[in-house]
């Protein structure tokens, strides 16, 4: 197990090793170079070049990228100059909020796609593995503001049960302080996550049924409970663990859209105004942090399915 473990952690070094090179060369292809996409299109051009010199990009690039680099395991990411602040600041205000809503919904997600897969693989064929398996397809292929426009509609307008804004608070323990405000966000995004996840769970419980273990295990008696809970689930849990390590990525891209709809103070919606003002410092920053957060996913992923499956590590 440690061998494997030592062999993944060095792919994802690798990995993270090429998400910075992609990164830094995407900083430098900036519509008129990054000193002209930060300064905007007012800026004269004495302006730019003070700027260039200043940031030492008029030196080879190889310098460049190590100074990039140096700077990055020394935790500075950037100035935004929109905000006047800088970017690593900016995402130790914003990132615990979207983790929170992030990890929330997946933990959410987990806990009903799991047991949901394994009744519609049981119910193969029946009536409400169909209704079950119409509605997945339908949440699944609804956009994530679509399904945030509904339920605010539903639960907030029509019923007024719920707040239609996200909680306000300016860190991630003042927004558990308001967790009625906090109810929707999460629901629109466990909605979608829980119809992908719920699929897969299903697909793995069904390949499982027919192996040979199982029958064999019920030709030595084993109840249905038994035989699903303890040995069909384990066996099932793997592409469901991977699925869910590699979905932090389109996860945190659904969060964005969530995060916008109801004007939760997030990662997401810091994207979503740099993308408005042109801050392209954050913009490159986000996508170093959401490339590192794939890694890190997959990583997590193949360790769970290592665990739950020791034939992984020898592979």
């Amino acid at each position: 197990m440690i061998s494997y473990l030592v062999r993944r952690a060095g792919q994802a070094v690798v990995v993270v090793f090429l998400v910075t090179v992609v990164v830094f060369i995407l900083t430098h292809l900036l519509p008129g170079g990054p000193a002209r996409a930060i300064l905007g299109p007012k800026a004269t051009a004495q302006e730019v070049n003070l700027f260039i010199q200043e940031n030492g990009w008029n030196r080879p690039l190889a310098v460049q990228y190590w100074d990039y680099v140096d700077k990055l395991l020394h935790g500075n990411l950037g100035y935004s100059y929109k905000y006047n602040q800088t970017v690593d600041a900016l995402l130790g205000q914003y990132l615990p909020k979207s983790m929170l809503l992030v990890g929330l919904s997946l933990v959410l997600s987990a806990l009903i796609s799991v047991p949901l897969g394994l009744f519609q693989a049981v119910r193969r064929n029946k009536i409400d593995e169909h209704v079950l398996t119409g509605l997945s397809f339908v949440f699944y292929s609804m956009p994530v503001f679509w399904a945030g426009f509904l339920l605010i509609d539903i639960f907030a307008v029509r019923l007024a049960w719920l707040p239609p804004e996200g909680p306000q608070g300016a860190s991630w323990i003042s927004v558990l302080s308001d967790p009625k405000a906090l109810i929707l966000p999460v629901i629109t995004l466990t909605l979608v996550t829980v119809a992908a996840f719920s699929r897969y769970m299903r697909s793995a419980v069904l390949e499982n049924l027919i192996q040979d273990y199982v029958r064999t295990a019920r030709a030595k008696g084993a109840g249905r409970q038994r035989l699903l809970w303890r040995h069909v689930l384990r066996n099932s849990l793997g592409p469901t663990v991977t699925l869910i390590g590699l979905s932090l990525p389109w996860t945190l891209s659904g969060a964005l859209v969530v995060e916008e709809v109801f004007n939760y103070p997030g990662l997401g919606l810091l994207y979503w105004n740099a993308a408005v003002t042109r801050d392209y410092s954050i913009l490159v920053s986000l996508a170093l942090v959401t490339g590192v957060a794939t890694v890190v996913g997959s990583l997590l992923a193949d360790v769970l399915y290592a665990m739950l499956d020791p034939r992984v590590r020898y592979t």
